[in-house]
């Protein structure tokens, strides 16, 4: 590998991996996560703890962390960032990231006044592997890139679960697929480079010759190979907004596993969380969104879900037949000629209006500010491979906790261009912590093994996949296992080869400090601008008898809004409430005693207040204003 450049504000630092100049992180296993976050925690006692909110079907601990100064204000009235890690189980560099924001947060906070800030007005919320179980088959002695989780699932509906997994037939200890020369195969080598496949176009005259398949055998005999692979459901598919209904890794329904009940009970009940940041496969921070709020089309591996596409009718031709309908565990039939009435329709089969999937065009300008900032902070300004987030936590997040929410896989390709477009209509944020422009973290995001899904990868295609291998190329990264012949039980001669399990989703573990680091300060300046309300002004007019005009100032000193324009829309977050601390019956005319208002704007946008209430003169009475997501303030007031 190349010399990798990481910009700082001293100059340039040569950053060799393998270098033995210094101890390199490594990627961790359950274990060892379990360990160091153990180890962290034990040693800073006063600002952090760590909780288990659940158990997965093998027994592992689902961990929190929690990660404050507990003395002042309480915990859970401070505005919090909850950060989520390793929901797809290929995704392990995300856990690496989430320790070491644990481990930057804690060992920085003396020291660092941004940090000391960070925690003495805030709270950070860090699930550093939601998904423990599929992460571990990365330490596998065979290893296949999993996304799901190990709930048994049955994928070809003939009664059986988990029966028909992959094999490694060349004994590499990596499940890559199989290129099969046929005559009436659909794919053909890709003309640019021959380790590569493209689905023939015959509109352009060109031909076939080659099928492609997981790496395996037909255990069960039904004409598929590895359709009915170990686990089940795909955590980051499993959650509250354009739910993927019937689809195979979606889960029997939303929020029906242990790892997704256990954040989401978390998430409920912690309506302080005013941002969510998530590390998984899908990105809304390097690719910006849409001028109308959509996010980027999804780009994914084409030789992966062409391999998928040789099992998506698996389910068609078992015992249990589906037709419309959606199964879980092979059952879930309709009887003969009884359709199922669609998600979300009433008893009349009317469905209502569909959910919403672009961001506000009043919060775009928000999104659009962060990720630039993000491409900033970390240098990354491409991405590699993504993927649609239906069903996505931080989907759910921002549509329907109504916080803002971003995703990425935290870690890109080298920027070819050099060059960062930023969207003309980004919102500025005052006085923005000023960031060091960074060096492109070189590595990519992306890849698992895909549950069967007819029609998966529409965007990307063959050209992604060219893209994917010149950049390993350029960088000396061993992720693509070369086509060796192979004698297959039933398929004859066969090419074995294609890109490595968790290649596409993990940069070496060389590359782990140097993003832990740039992603934690980043962790950090979300923080930075959160609402804050405050009480700016406060007066008292004595107009005699005992009657008192008290007027007040509430500002919001933070960049966000106090709530953004879609959690107002979907009525996720509270009204900011003022109340004056009186008798109501002392109130004689103005503002209610307890007013509330459903958003208040950044960067010093106020709000006036004014009551004219009975009173002793020398009382002293509380005004206090209090708002879910910016935090709260209170003041005394002496009748003068």
């Amino acid at each position: 590998m190349r010399l990798l450049q990481i910009a700082s504000t001293a100059g340039v630092l040569l950053f060799l991996p393998g270098s033995q100049t210094r101890a390199q992180r490594q990627y961790s296993s359950y274990n060892d996560m379990t360990a160091a976050l153990r180890r962290v925690v034990r040693a800073n006692p006063e600002l952090s703890r760590m909780e288990t909110l659940g158990k997965t079907l093998e027994g592992r601990d689902v961990w929190l962390v929690e990660v404050a100064n507990r003395s002042g204000t309480p915990v859970e009235e401070r505005p919090g960032l909850l950060v989520v890690a390793n929901l797809e189980g290929d995704q392990v560099v995300g856990s690496e990231i989430a320790l070491y924001t644990v481990e930057y947060l804690l060992t920085n906070y003396p020291a660092d006044s941004v940090v000391k800030d960070c925690l003495d007005n805030h709270v950070v919320y860090v699930f550093p592997r939601l998904n423990p179980d599929a992460a571990e088959l990365m330490f596998a002695d065979v290893r296949s890139g999993r996304r799901t989780n190990t709930r048994p699932y049955d994928d070809d509906n003939d009664g059986r679960t988990d029966e028909d997994g992959p094999e490694d037939l060349n004994g590499d200890g990596l499940i890559t697929v199989m290129r099969v020369a046929d005559p009436s195969g659909a794919y053909g080598v890709h003309p640019d480079e021959s380790r590569l496949m493209k689905l023939a176009e015959a509109a352009k005259g060109e031909s076939g010759g080659y099928e492609i398949y997981w790496e395996g055998v037909d255990n069960d005999g039904d004409g598929f190979i590895n359709e009915d692979p170990a686990g089940g459901v795909d955590l980051n598919r499993n959650f509250q907004h354009e739910y993927p209904y019937y689809e195979p890794d979606a889960g029997p329904h939303m929020v029906s596993e242990v790892e997704s009940r256990a954040l989401m009970d978390f998430v409920i009940a912690h309506r302080n969380i005013a941002m969510v940041l998530a590390y998984g496969a899908s990105d809304n921070l390097v690719a910006a969104p849409t001028p109308n709020g959509a996010l980027a089309e999804a780009s994914t591996v084409a030789l992966l879900d062409y391999a998928a596409r040789s099992v998506a009718d698996a389910a068609e031709v078992g015992m249990f037949q589906v037709r419309q309908t959606g199964r879980f565990g092979g059952f879930g039939m309709f009887p003969p000629g009884q359709q199922q009435q669609r998600p979300g329709a009433d008893a009349r089969g009317q469905t209502p209006q569909p959910p919403v999937t672009t961001i506000n065009s009043a919060d775009l300008e928000y999104v659009n500010v962060i990720g630039r900032e993000y491409r900033e902070v970390t240098g990354i300004n491409q991405v590699a491979t993504t993927r649609s987030p239906r069903g996505a936590f931080f989907q759910y997040a921002y549509f329907q906790f109504g916080v803002p929410a971003f995703s990425t896989s935290g870690w890109g390709l080298a920027d070819p261009g050099g060059g960062d477009a930023e969207p003309d209509s980004a919102a500025q944020p005052p006085e923005r912590p000023a960031r060091p422009r960074m060096a492109p973290a070189t590595a990519a995001p992306g890849r698992g093994m895909p549950r069967a899904r007819a029609g998966a990868g529409t965007g990307g295609g063959a050209s992604t996949d060219l893209r994917l291998l010149r950049w390993m190329d350029a960088e000396g990264i061993d992720g693509f296992v070369d086509w060796t012949e192979y004698q297959h039980p039933t398929l004859g001669s066969v090419e074995i080869g294609g890109f490595s399990p968790y290649a596409l989703t993990n940069p070496p573990a060389s590359m782990l400090d140097s993003l832990g680091e740039l992603h934690a300060k980043f962790a950090v300046y979300l923080t930075s601008l959160f609402a804050r309300v405050r009480i700016a002004d406060v007066r008292v007019t004595n107009h005699g008898g005992g009657v008192f005009e008290v007027e007040a100032e509430i500002e919001n000193s933070g960049f966000l809004p106090t709530a953004l324009a879609h959690g107002v829309r979907a009525r996720a977050v509270a009204p900011t409430m003022v109340q004056l601390g009186v008798p109501p019956e002392d109130v004689v005319t103005g503002d209610a005693k307890t007013s509330f208002f459903p958003t208040l704007e950044g960067s010093g946008a106020r709000r006036s207040y004014s009551w004219v209430i009975r009173g002793v003169q020398g009382a002293r009475i509380e005004l206090r204003v209090r708002s879910q997501k910016g935090g709260m303030d209170s003041a005394t007031i002496t009748l003068r």
